[in-house]
């Protein structure tokens, strides 16, 4: 892969780029970004000073940057989406907007697209193809995917990219490079976030996805791994159709593999699809180490038959065999709900820092195991454990490297799929055929003959499951050691009156400010600064509107108060 590193954005001013029909000049596409990061974090900063910052603002904002994104094109549309899995970097709302990305992709024309697979190829369309549909079946951020028929009979796909995309992408490295130094300098708090490393990291990522013989071979690999699976099916690359830009693949139409309605329609058990699809990736993660890692609904497909399909190999990723023995353990102490034994292998993998008082972290591992192991994720669930999740995220303990950055983004898209299919699916369940499986293996090595030893060892563990009347004594002790047990009193009287209490300062900070602004706009006045008292007037003006506010919102909550004393 060549690194497309430092080209200096005064070698970049000397060609006008064109994506589509439009045209970007270096210094106007540096324009926009920057405007549009400073308008985003100007909103920020507004809504923290104002204390505005509801879940319903956040959504708008987010809404508004990926309109923005879109506009943007290609490198934004990708960052977005890579965001859309860092909730560990960005608020709930905003993962929510960027997850929406994948679906809202317009295609390129169709004549750009015939017009990319004549250059590449060298032929016109009608040599190469008995037939080409030009409307494409599916567009994505970097290209775009068209049905057509080879003169030997076969059915295929003709994966396009979208043009000028490299040159787009040299464009944006350079000046994403210039913001980020700048956020750096500018904002002291993002150094933390090491925004340079991701940067750097996303766009190798990048470089790759854009080139399909890359892509090729990955799905090529992927094939392979997948031979002894009769279920599962994985599209042939032909190579004497494909390039750099264009990726000629073997046509295997399928069922969206969330549309729950259309599988049943076509009486295909949903919770076999589940299984099967949990087995692949469990096979992916724990024993090929080389997995598809952007799972989302469009790359995957069930055909009448039942079986999976799995489309675009653009963003593979691997896992080394170290990571692959402890992910194995991870994965059996989870299913045994061993707490203690999930935070050692992750301390071991580098995901939780080690800090001298871990029962937070043990704590809301423990909560998760036993809360969403068997059934979804609900947020506020979390609110039994606030000051556990409070004193972690204080401390700071959890790292998420880039490879299981991809392996959760995997896991929880595919979590997502299987209660999309099914709600009340069971992990333990779908996850059984491939238990099975490796137990009863025989072939040799360190992999197997780790994942062998561990399912024989939850085996042992599921035959010695301790009675109820044990298992209420196991979680008392549990919950005496971790300092669970503990006495609140809610007094409604006195929250109500501390919050009453904060309201009435705010107010009198407002009108002190208010009542300051006022007085020396007019003593400015007086000495002819007119410029200077005018702006004070006005800020004047901005600190009575938020008086006004609080001591409307003082009202309506005393109000509401007295209403509820009354029934």
């Amino acid at each position: 892969m060549k690194w497309h590193q430092s080209k200096k954005l005064s070698n970049l001013r000397s060609f006008r780029l064109s994506l589509g029909s439009y045209p970007y000049t270096p210094f106007c596409r540096q324009l926009k970004i920057f405007g549009i990061a400073i308008k985003l974090l100007t909103s920020l900063w507004w809504d923290k000073v104002t204390g505005s910052s509801s879940p319903r603002r956040r959504h708008r904002l987010a809404r508004w940057l990926v309109r923005n994104i879109l506009d943007l094109g290609p490198t934004f549309i990708k960052l977005g989406q890579a965001l859309s899995t860092r909730a560990d970097l960005i608020p709930i709302e905003f993962i929510q907007e960027f997850s929406q990305l994948q679906d809202r992709v317009p295609p390129f024309s169709s004549e750009l697209a015939i017009a990319v697979i004549e250059q590449e190829l060298g032929k016109s369309v009608s040599i190469l193809f008995a037939e080409f549909n030009p409307t494409p079946l599916a567009a994505a951020s970097l290209g775009q995917v068209h049905r057509a028929r080879l003169h030997t009979g076969e059915d295929v796909v003709v994966k396009v990219q979208r043009p000028g995309l490299e040159r787009l992408f040299n464009l944006d490295f350079e000046i994403l490079h210039r913001l980020v130094r700048w956020l750096n300098r500018l904002i002291k708090d993002i150094r933390k976030f090491n925004l340079e490393a991701i940067y750097r990291e996303f766009f190798e990522l990048l470089y790759l996805e854009i080139d399909y013989i890359h892509e090729g071979k990955n799905a090529e690999r992927f094939r392979d791994n997948f031979q002894q699976y009769h279920r599962v099916s994985v599209p042939q690359v032909y190579w004497q159709y494909t390039t750099s830009k264009v990726l000629t693949l073997e046509y295997l139409p399928g069922i969206k593999i969330d549309d729950r309605p259309a599988l049943e329609a076509n009486k295909i058990n949903t919770k076999e699809v589940i299984k099967l699809g949990i087995t692949c990736y469990l096979k992916q993660l724990l024993e090929d180490g080389f997995f598809q890692s952007d799972p989302h609904p469009g790359n995957m497909a069930v055909s009448q038959r039942g079986e999976i399909i799995f489309y675009d190999f653009g963003t593979m990723a691997e896992v080394k065999t170290i990571a692959k023995e402890q992910m194995v353990k991870t994965f059996f102490a989870v299913l045994k709900k061993d707490a203690d034994e999930v935070v050692e292998t992750l301390i071991y993998m580098g995901l939780i820092e080690p800090v001298a008082d871990m029962t937070p972290v043990k704590r809301m591992i423990a909560f998760m195991i036993q809360e969403f192991s068997d059934k979804p994720v609900d947020v506020r669930a979390f609110e039994q454990i606030t000051d556990e999740v409070y004193s972690i995220f204080e401390q700071q303990p959890f790292r998420l490297p880039p490879q299981m950055t991809f392996i959760v983004k995997s896991l929880t898209t595919l979590d997502g799929i299987a209660r999309a299919l099914d709600p009340q699916y069971n992990l333990l369940a779908a996850a059984q055929p491939f238990l099975k499986q490796i137990a009863f293996s025989q072939q040799q090595g360190s992999m197997l003959s780790t994942l062998a030893r561990q399912t024989k060892d939850f085996i042992q563990y599921q035959l010695k499951q301790p009675n109820r009347t044990q298992l209420s004594i196991m979680r008392l002790e549990s919950r005496l050691d971790l300092g669970e047990l503990q006495v609140k009193v809610r007094a409604t009287e006195s929250e109500r009156a501390l919050k009453q209490i904060q309201l009435g300062i705010k107010s009198l900070i407002y009108t002190c400010l208010s009542g300051f602004c006022l007085l020396s706009g007019s003593v400015l006045l007086v000495g002819q600064l007119q410029g200077v008292a005018i702006a004070l007037f006005c800020f004047s003006t901005f600190w009575f509107i938020l008086l006004l506010r609080s001591l409307m919102s003082m009202t309506v909550k005393e109000k509401m108060y007295k209403m509820a004393q009354n029934k």
